[in-house]
């Protein structure tokens, strides 16, 4: 029993320690992904140890003590994602229907052939805006109906599981599709304008994963979404970004990312919304994001039904409010940050 807990807690240890590690190497940065399930395992192994370690004193109040550290600094980790956290963005208090935006963002799979399920999904919520992900020709053309309800539309169907269909009940403009990185790894940037009028930018994004077989680094994620943040930071408009952005919504890439675009969270001070695996309830992470600028508030946020793919999909429903970029503020790079990103973005 004593070399099983000591095993496993080195092991627990390791992998807070690796992903630490400001690397960009798969080996650290998929360590990123759970930290609640490393937190809830490093509570069992304290646990563990104190009812059934029957070795030396000071070997057990060593590892009692690093295992304790361990607890406290992925709960630091976590803890802004919970209620028990600051709220990046507030609720909107006063109902402006003109001024919001209701957007669903699913990660379909391309191997899922349940298109009702997604059609149905769509229907029962009537988002404004619907980003599908990893679509190909053939979900293209199962979802083609979606024109009836939704005019405005900027497709781009691929066959390497990275393809988006933008559909939108709002008009468009100045819609581009991007390839930021790499070839065939596309983002859509484009203007939808509301019901008031205002416009905004919108940004669809759906970077590589650091998983090996398909990328050993994170270096084209971290620096599309970079690229990203410096648009978002120089748009002289408000700033949507969404997608599965294949990163935790606590991972020091992402915060990067908020610091230097400028935007802000919502899932910040109310739950972790975890949208990936959608079959395996104990490894799921919050990988589809919506991030927005200080000139929106919440209405509503929900995790809603799966239609059979590994991704749940994320409803989000937004007011614009110009007087609440007094109310609300993103976070600040430090120098060290900014040197990072720039790094991040030179590298190749």
């Amino acid at each position: 029993m004593n070399i099983f807990l000591i095993t496993f807690s080195v092991l627990l240890l390791t992998f807070t320690l690796l992903s630490v590690i400001k690397h960009q190497y798969w080996i650290f940065r998929v360590f990123d992904y759970p930290r609640l399930q490393k937190l809830g395992l490093s509570v069992i192994c304290l646990a563990l140890f104190v009812f059934f370690f029957k070795g030396s004193a000071v070997l057990l109040y060593i590892f009692l003590v690093l295992l304790l550290a361990n607890i406290i600094y992925l709960s630091s980790q976590i803890i802004p994602f919970t209620p028990l956290g600051r709220k990046q963005v507030l609720r909107a208090h006063q109902d402006v229907p003109e001024q919001s935006i209701c957007i669903m963002i699913a990660n379909v799979f391309q191997y899922n052939t349940n298109f009702k399920g997604c059609l149905k999904e769509i229907g029962k919520y009537k988002p404004d805006v619907v980003l599908l992900l990893e679509t190909d020709k053939r979900w293209d053309n199962e979802t083609a109906a979606l024109a009836k309800a939704y005019p405005y539309e900027v497709k781009v169907p691929l066959e390497n599981t990275y393809g988006m269909l933008l559909y939108s009940k709002l008009k468009l403009e100045d819609a581009e599709v991007k390839y930021l990185v790499q070839d065939g790894i596309p983002s859509i940037h484009t203007v939808v304008v509301l019901e008031s009028g205002t416009k905004i930018k919108l940004f669809a994004v759906h970077p590589t994963p650091p998983v090996p077989g398909e990328n050993p680094r994170s270096t084209e994620r971290d620096k599309e979404l970079l690229l990203v943040a410096d648009l978002a930071k120089a748009s002289h408009l408000p700033v949507i970004v969404i997608g599965d952005l294949n990163d935790v919504a606590w991972s020091y890439t992402t915060e990067l990312f908020l610091k230097m675009s400028g935007l802000i969270d919502p899932r910040r001070g109310r739950g972790f919304y975890n949208s990936f695996h959608a079959h395996y309830p104990v490894i799921r992470f919050p990988l589809d994001h919506a991030f927005i600028s200080t000139d929106f508030k919440l209405k509503g946020i929900k995790r809603l039904s799966n239609f059979d793919s590994d991704h749940f999909p994320i409803y989000i429903h937004l007011q614009y409010e110009k007087k609440a970029s007094a109310e609300q503020e993103s976070m600040e790079p430090d120098d060290e940050d900014i040197a990072i990103a720039a790094e991040k973005k030179e590298a190749v």
